[in-house]
């Protein structure tokens, strides 16, 4: 068999299977396609929580055992925002299970989860992101605050020995490069964990669009 009538066999076999599919059955892929692009992003919050109580367990051992009263002030507090935060993204799985409960893929029920992981995801971002200074500054109060002396901290630093401008200029590249560090890897772990399939829902609202 030459090579044209093979790939003249070939299309004709591809376009005779589509022609063959009924509206039901594209329906049926659809729902398949929807139902997995979901579960996605379901394991995607389970992931989420699971870090989320890892966190809470570590930064609340070290809130209660900490050697240091400043240390355990600051890791508790994150603790609390964190246990906090768990609540939200629980909540925001139990809303998905919701919304994605029907057998059929609803076009207005895959919107409004479009439009709340979208949403999520960018205000995670943008809270991760001011959470920087925030840390920063309540890290230097607790520092300043605290009587006790952390010789760890002054073998690092070693007060003494910097004036004040070079004691500056350390934090200002200190806090560009955790900038810049928190910046990417949130970049790449929301696209991670969400990106990739907010952009195959919008595909799948498209194509039920189409219908």
């Amino acid at each position: 068999m030459e090579l044209d009538e093979l790939k003249t066999l070939i299309n004709h076999k591809l376009a005779t299977d589509h022609a063959s599919r009924t509206a039901d059955d594209i329906a049926a892929m659809l729902t398949r396609r929807t139902a997995s692009v979901i579960d996605k992003l379901k394991r995607s919050l389970w992931i989420e929580i699971a870090c989320c109580i890892l966190v809470i367990l570590v930064f609340g051992y070290v809130g209660i055992t900490g050697r240091y009263q400043s240390f355990r002030i600051y890791f508790s507090v994150f603790a609390v925002l964190s246990l906090i935060f768990l609540g939200i993204v629980i909540h925001l799985l139990k809303r998905i299970k919701e919304l994605s409960a029907t057998t059929l893929p609803v076009k207005s029920n895959l919107q409004t989860i479009e439009i709340i992981i979208s949403e999520f995801s960018r205000r995670y971002f943008q809270f991760t992101m001011a959470l920087i200074p925030v840390c920063l500054v309540f890290s230097f109060f607790l520092g300043y605050s605290d009587r006790e002396q952390i010789p760890e901290m002054d073998k690092f630093i070693h007060p003494n020995d910097l004036s004040i401008w070079k004691i500056l200029a350390i934090v200002i590249v200190y806090f560009g490069a955790l900038s810049a560090g928190v910046y990417y890897f949130t970049k790449w772990y929301l696209r991670k964990l969400y990106g990739r399939y907010l952009e195959q829902l919008r595909e799948c609202i498209a194509e039920l669009s189409d219908e």
